[in-house]
Parts: C-alpha cells; structure tokens; sequence
C-alpha cells in the first residue's frame, strides 16, 4: 500500500505539522495577516476565531454581531465579526476570510491551570470543510488541499 503522504502530496494536499498538548489538545501554528499566532485545531467548533484580546495583535477591524458563541464550559457569549482577513497553515492560504472574535479566557485559563500555553484562537470546521482536511492524529499532521 502506498504511504499516505505520498498519495495525499500527488492530491495537491499540503502537509501541516500540529503537536498535541499536556490537556491533548492539538496545537497548531497559523498567521492571519501575516502576524503568527497558536491554534487549537478543533474539529468540533464550527468557526474559526480568535479573542477579543487578539483584535490589535493581528491587526484586524471587527464589526458587532448579533449572534451568541457558545462553546465548551460557556454559552451566550457576545461576538465580533472580521471579514476580509488573509488566513495562512503552512502554505495553504485563503485570503478572504471571515473570523469570529469572543472571549477566550475561559479557554485559555483552563489551559494555563494546566500549565499549558494560552492560544490566540481556534481553527475550526470551516477551515476543515473548505481545505478538505484530512487529519493523521498518529505522525501529528494535518493535510490541507
């Protein structure tokens, strides 16, 4: 059987490395904007966003928003919207992409409780669905097309 690196690079896939943290979550590195920041690679959040405390650090404008962010351990949590944004993992790029901006200190005190790094933000199913992910959970890669 043929190595699936090697089937997925003739796919036009690209090959992102993520590390799997001490709380086992996966730990991914992007930039927006050019700016580079750490990821939680969540495949159980529907969008990608960032916190409200990242709005200066990748140099984004944010508009209100109507909708409620819930996540784990949270719920009816006031958002921000930003279109527009150059999104990079790896080499795979979208330069017309839509983050959404709430409060992730919950997220990020859970995290450092465990002694864990703090992240900016978490790339979400919509990066999945739109770079056709395919995630190799044991060599600690993501594959983006």
């Amino acid at each position: 059987m043929e190595d699936l690196h090697k089937v997925l690079k003739k796919a036009k896939y690209r090959k992102v490395k993520f590390r799997v943290t001490k709380t086992q979550h996966l730990l991914i590195k992007a930039k927006i904007n050019g700016v580079s920041g750490n990821f939680i690679l969540d495949t159980g959040a529907s969008n990608t966003c960032i916190g409200f405390e990242s709005i200066d650090y990748f140099e984004i404008s944010a508009k209100k928003s109507k909708t409620k962010a819930s996540g784990a351990g949270a719920t009816g949590m006031d958002t921000q919207i930003s279109s527009h944004n150059h999104l990079q993992i790896g080499s795979w790029k979208n330069t017309n992409f839509n983050l959404v901006i709430f409060d992730l200190s919950h997220v990020n005190e859970a995290l450092t409780s465990y002694k864990a790094k703090a992240v900016h933000g978490i790339i979400g199913a919509d990066v999945l669905l739109e770079g056709k992910a395919i995630i190799d959970y044991y060599n600690h890669y993501v594959y983006l097309k």
